[in-house]
């Protein structure tokens, strides 16, 4: 799912400045967590955040997102497609089209 030149280029940029060295996966588990409130944070007081600004925040999550995807060797497209398959079951479409309700409540 991600392009290879994407992660060529991450991988290309943290060797450059050997910061491998600090991507233990808790880090970049915490990393992202970060980064996520930061992209809330633009929401904060008006739900028409600046586009320029979440596009950077976003950007930050997803990189960190796969460079942890790269530490612990598994691949971004393949476990979203897993996860989409088991959230297919727990949704199942006459149930939960047009619904919000938590799948154990369908």
């Amino acid at each position: 799912m991600t392009e290879p030149h994407v992660r060529d280029e991450i991988a290309a940029f943290v060797a450059e400045r050997e910061w491998a060295q600090f991507h233990t996966p808790e880090n970049l588990a915490k990393s992202i967590a970060i980064e996520a409130g930061e992209l809330l944070e633009c929401f904060q007081w008006n739900a028409d955040a600046d586009v320029e600004r979440v596009q950077g925040e976003l950007a930050d999550v997803l990189t960190y997102c796969y460079m942890l995807a790269e530490r612990i060797g598994v691949d971004p497209g393949q476990i979203i497609l897993d996860k989409l398959a088991l959230t297919r079951e727990k949704y199942p479409v006459d149930k939960s089209r047009g619904r919000s309700t938590k799948y154990d409540a369908l």
